[in-house]
């Protein structure tokens, strides 16, 4: 691989006023050498996307888009590795603000590890009490468990990386992101590039900022789909599941089972609703430090709301939909497999 090869950035963006214009200078500002396309993926928004993305596109030549009428993560990926060039594919989406030299450490990685993709962490930052919440949550052992993309780890293989630099051969050889997948569709795509025989690696180099959800409905809806779709994947992949995933599942299971106990039999049942509600006020306290006290009082609220959410998504995930993506399952395909 040369020292610079030219990359090309995909953004797949729906409803993204706030924060696309912001998240598209901090990839047009990299420090990096070689040539560089920006191709945004418009979704049907409803806010100032699609004239916030043509300004982009009048102001640098860079930067092209695509329709992606759909709306859905999967098909605008597609559309955005379709319409671009570049050997180097890297993926980044409408709220993520990337590091400065994120671009030119992952193509070291590249070459280094000789991976199929890489990526690193997903740091959650935010601009106002509820965001700074969530953002601690979402970075806390306590809000995502071991995740290493969130709360960091060692240099590594692994199942999957958040977004992702790509060698353009290897989306190539699979095809391309399963549009099935709503949700989980780096998971699916990742674990075709690894039964192929690549290597998916996670470097806590590589470092994205990321805006959490504005509100208690719109992280409660992120998590119910989080959820939904990881009973998906295990049901696609039996095996994937582990203590992590369950966890939240048996929580809200414990938690209404408690609540029911307690208010019709004995007032004991109470002590597992109780319970959590004190684990999730502990582990918000060295969540929030250095926190201003207004976001530290919301971090139980972005926690329960986090669990809770996810728990539902998964427990009322239905068959039809596993069964509805099973049936589009991709195999990996092995033939000429990237070197």
């Amino acid at each position: 691989m040369n020292a610079t090869p030219a990359v090309s950035v995909i953004m797949p963006v729906l409803n993204e006023e706030r924060h696309l214009r912001n998240s598209v200078r901090h990839i047009l500002e990299q420090e990096y050498d070689g040539e560089m396309e920006v191709v945004i993926a418009l979704g049907p928004s409803t806010d100032r996307t699609d004239e916030i993305a043509a300004e982009l596109v009048r102001e640098d030549p860079r930067v092209h888009t695509v329709p992606n009428p759909t709306g859905r993560t999967p098909a605008a990926l597609n559309a955005a590795i379709n319409a671009s060039h570049h050997p180097i594919v890297v993926r980044v989406d409408g709220h993520g603000m990337l590091s400065p030299n994120y671009i030119a450490t992952a193509v070291r990685l590249l070459a280094e590890t000789g991976a199929q993709n890489v990526g690193g962490i997903m740091h959650a930052e935010g601009e106002n009490d509820w965001e700074h919440a969530v953002a601690a949550a979402m970075t806390s052992k306590v809000g995502v468990g071991n995740a290493a993309f969130h709360t960091g780890g060692a240099a590594g293989p692994a199942e999957t990386v958040y977004l992702g630099v790509f060698r353009r051969e290897a989306l190539e050889q699979q095809g391309g992101y399963n549009e099935e997948f709503i949700r989980a569709q780096d998971w699916e795509l990742n674990f075709r590039i690894r039964e192929a025989g690549g290597l998916i690696w996670f470097s806590p180099e590589l470092r994205v900022s990321y805006r959490p959800r504005p509100s208690v409905r719109a992280l409660a809806k992120q998590y119910k789909d989080y959820g939904r779709w990881r009973h998906v994947v295990a049901r696609y992949h039996q095996g994937s599941i582990n203590l992590r995933y369950l966890a939240p599942p048996v929580a809200l299971l414990a938690i209404a089972c408690g609540t029911v106990v307690g208010a019709v039999l004995t007032p004991w049942g109470l002590v597992i609703p109780g319970g959590y509600l004190a684990a999730i006020v502990a582990g918000s306290v060295p969540a929030g430090r250095g926190l201003p006290l207004a976001a530290r009082l919301r971090i139980p609220v972005a926690l329960a709301t986090m669990h809770m959410s996810w728990g539902f998504g998964f427990l009322t995930s239905p068959r039809a939909l596993a069964r509805k993506v099973i049936a589009s399952r991709r195999p990996a395909v092995t033939d000429a497999a990237p070197a």
